[in-house]
């Protein structure tokens, strides 16, 4: 028999093999637990085919985006306020001389407004007195006056501050912010 056979004098068996029954299981158990924990740890969270794709695709953009250097940041910019413009066309073109000269001029004239239609209102309310105010500030141009660009800046200001002086003596407000030639013909 072998020593660890062999029991003692008291009858028991050596106290090797009582080791060896005792911690060869809890060894097997510890090394399994310890495979199986691995496992987890190196398997990580199970994706499936479509995330995992995604993911992928994810890290390769990344990693362009890293090669390529900084990005551009954008900038968040409050919101302005945006007005309404309201156009009023007055219906019969203005025909007119110019002043020391035999030609005429005869122009569409529309206004703009970003103030509520009460504007275009009174526009449309004293609009005989509008046009003879107009007639009267066009005739006043000579022709060399209004054939630039220029010129025709020059005569829209003046309209715009003729009208706004009517209708601030006749209602109180102008409110005329822009005027504009949709027709302009110098015969």
């Amino acid at each position: 028999m072998s020593d660890a056979t062999l029991p003692d004098l008291q009858g028991r068996p050596k106290s090797g093999l009582l080791k060896k029954l005792i911690f060869f299981p809890v060894g097997i158990a510890i090394l399994g637990g310890g495979g199986f924990g691995a496992g987890l740890y190196y398997a990580g969270e199970r994706l499936s085919p479509s995330e995992e794709v995604l993911r992928l695709i994810e890290r390769e953009t990344a990693e362009a985006n890293a090669a390529e250097g900084p990005k551009r940041v954008v900038k968040e910019v409050p919101e302005a306020q945006v007005f309404e413009t309201l156009y009023y066309e007055f219906p019969d073109p203005l025909t007119t001389n110019l002043r020391g000269s035999s030609r005429f001029l005869q122009i569409g004239v529309g206004i703009s407004t970003q103030y509520d239609a009460t504007v275009i209102t009174n526009v449309e309310t004293h609009a005989m007195a509008l046009r003879s105010d107009m007639l009267a500030v066009i005739s006043g141009f000579a022709e060399d006056e209004i054939e630039a660009t220029a010129g025709r800046a020059k005569l829209a200001d003046a309209l715009q501050t003729a009208i706004n002086d009517r209708l601030e003596a006749l209602e109180g407000f102008g409110g005329i912010e822009g005027v504009f030639f949709p027709s302009f013909v110098l015969q």
